[in-house]
């Protein structure tokens, strides 16, 4: 295969824009006018992007559309809401080009990240610490007796594509019943997968509910007021998906109800989450920075991937994380 033009609107760090140079050989790298170091950035048309094989970063994504010579697309996050449409996807399709996402990236660090939740909950973490930055109370007979194992409680994924995959993984060791609700029922090792219409009984016997569904059409406001209310009373809820999946009126509203004991979320409908918000002060939520899918090595990371799918693009083998 010829050299090949790659263009990029993403600003890595030094190490990782060494680590790229260095894995391109023959091929050319283009970078765009306008740059960003934020993976979810939307990126602006740019006139390179017309003469490139290969886009990596966060490309405009009609520029993508009307640019025949344009391959193959990978995103470097593991959400895609700006070319989840039927446009973007079946015109990608039907000229046989590919586009990919970064899932096996964040896959690990939001897995962890939602089990650090789970047991720091489960152990009572959290309230500990508050306490010892207020009045440094000795609860000891509500914290010890508050404290709950993991070990055989019960599990709903919204949503079971990597990051549900590698937290499946992860609580295994837990002895933890895994229940996951998709579209696409099929088997999987050690995980109950279920269709949506019987979502409403999963959610009545989960002890936690994950959300790791991402922001499109049929996704928004999913986990509503209707959903919350079938929840076992007492569930924890987690979301590391997107914000705009949730109804966050009615989550607050089944926080202080009661129906949900406690929430960890990770994402909201306007981010940064504005300092007025009730989350923020509501005492059962628990709020992180849309950082579940940091990792230190972020960059090199996504350097890696492009470049291991680079390899197998040119070899024509199978893609990593390939959407379409």
């Amino acid at each position: 295969m010829p050299p090949l033009t790659i263009w990029t609107n993403t600003r890595f760090q030094p190490a990782a824009e060494s680590l790229l140079e260095a894995g391109l050989g023959s091929h050319q790298l283009v970078r765009s006018a306008t740059t960003t170091a934020a993976v979810l950035a939307a990126g602006r048309p740019d006139p390179a992007l017309a003469a490139a094989d290969i886009a990596f970063g966060q490309p405009d994504a009609a520029q993508c559309l009307a640019s025949p010579r344009l391959r193959w697309v990978e995103v470097t996050s593991a959400g895609y809401t700006r070319y989840d449409t039927p446009e973007f996807l079946e015109g990608f399709r039907a000229r046989g080009a590919a586009f990919t996402n970064a899932s096996e990236v964040f896959a690990d660090s939001c897995a962890q990240h939602v089990l650090a939740m789970m047991l720091a909950l489960g152990r009572r973490l959290l309230p500990s610490h508050r306490e010892q930055l207020t009045d440094r109370s000795w609860h000891y007979d509500e914290r010890r007796y508050e404290s709950r194992l993991l070990t055989g409680q019960s599990v709903l994924l919204l949503g079971y594509g990597a990051i549900g995959r590698r937290l499946a993984a992860l609580l295994t060791p837990f002895g933890m019943q895994v229940t996951a609700v998709r579209r696409r029922v099929r088997s999987e090792a050690g995980v109950r997968i279920v269709p949506e219409e019987l979502l409403s009984s999963a959610l009545g016997q989960a002890d936690h509910v994950v959300n790791l569904l991402p922001d499109n059409e049929s996704t928004r406001n999913y986990v509503n007021a209707r959903r919350l209310a079938c929840c076992k009373p007492g569930a924890r809820f987690y979301n590391v998906g997107r914000g705009t999946t949730v109804d966050e009126a009615a989550l607050l509203a089944a926080l202080r109800s009661g129906r949900i004991g406690e929430a960890y979320l990770d994402v909201f409908a306007t981010e940064p989450l504005p300092s007025d918000h009730a989350f923020w002060t509501e005492p059962r939520c628990y709020v992180t920075p849309h950082t579940a899918g940091g990792r230190h090595d972020q960059d090199e990371a996504l350097v890696r991937h492009f470049l291991l799918n680079l390899a197998a693009f040119t070899a024509g083998e199978t893609l990593t994380d390939r959407v379409v």
